[in-house]
């Protein structure tokens, strides 16, 4: 289909090429050659009258014009996405629908065993992934890469809807053969022990308790890093070693592990997780019946 004389099939070369800025990873990612691809750029170079990447070095960047059309161009597929995939009659009993969302190993453990019984008869053909959370999860959402993010709320992508899920604190936990450790720590105690702690997603970054701690010149001894919560817990089994961690994964991880919950030395923060989904996908009928089961879900574990 042209419009203004553009083939408008160029316009996801286009997208690409202005996400990847490589050729190779464009080709990739369309699952094209690069003799393909190259030819859609000499076209879409002929069309805009612009290098649109040029190279600098070893690599391509983006001309000013070409800087321009990113949004643009990404706000219109998404929008013809959109368009194509809302189904007005919509019956979940018969919806086929494939739903990536960024979720922590946290929420996953937390959180989304209220939502699977939800959906797994009522709705057989919605499939969901479980995305990791990065450092680009907003990003990805702003791309529609993401369909929904289960993130806090300073994480969230700036522009786009979003509600509280459910809160949380933190706690800390031991070994339960730790005999070390009493129901409570003091201050100096909890300095004094070794520390499991996590950087999670990537790239690596330090965890809410953590910035909270460190910003309050709580200082804790660091003797293992893992990289999500789970593997925190694993790790203290037969230890002396302790872990702070939200409050209902370490309710719920005890049930399973020989482990203690321990009441922290200092008041730790409230959590609050979050919902979000773009903007074009307000008012899409699977989708918003989706958000509307995890909402559910968070009710339930709320009460």
């Amino acid at each position: 289909m042209r419009f203004n004389r553009l083939d408008l099939n160029l316009l996801v070369t286009l997208d690409a090429l202005l996400a990847e800025r490589r050729i190779t990873r464009a080709a990739e990612r369309l699952n094209l050659s690069q003799s393909a691809i190259s030819g859609m750029l000499a076209k879409l170079r002929t069309y805009f009258d612009d290098e649109l990447l040029v190279p600098v070095g070893k690599s391509l960047e983006l001309t000013p014009l070409a800087m321009e059309l990113v949004q643009p161009v990404r706000d219109l597929l998404l929008q013809v996405q959109t368009i194509v995939t809302i189904d007005p009659a919509f019956d979940p009993s018969n919806a086929r629908r494939h739903f990536k969302i960024a979720v922590s190993d946290y929420a996953i453990n937390v959180f989304m065993p209220g939502l699977i019984p939800r959906i797994e008869h009522v709705a057989p053909g919605i499939t969901l992934e479980f995305m990791p959370q990065v450092g680009d999860s907003a990003e990805k959402l702003r791309r529609g890469e993401y369909d929904l993010l289960i993130i806090p709320e300073p994480f969230t992508a700036i522009g786009h809807p979003h509600t509280p899920l459910f809160q949380d604190s933190y706690t800390c936990v031991v070994w339960n053969g730790n005999e070390n450790v009493g129901a409570r720590l003091s201050i100096e105690e909890f300095e004094s022990l070794d520390h499991v702690s996590a950087l999670l997603g990537w790239p690596r970054a330090p965890t809410y308790d953590s910035r909270y701690l460190e910003a309050r010149g709580v200082r804790r001894k660091i003797r293992v890093i893992t990289s999500d919560f789970s593997s925190m817990a694993s790790v203290l089994i037969g230890t002396s070693m302790i872990a702070t961690m939200p409050g209902r994964l370490a309710s719920e991880l005890s049930r399973r592990l020989p482990l203690r919950v321990v009441e922290p030395p200092v008041t730790m923060p409230v959590m609050t997780e979050f919902l979000q989904w773009h903007e074009y996908r307000e008012k899409d009928p699977c989708h918003r019946w989706l958000r509307e089961r995890l909402l559910e879900a968070a009710a339930e574990i709320a009460t």
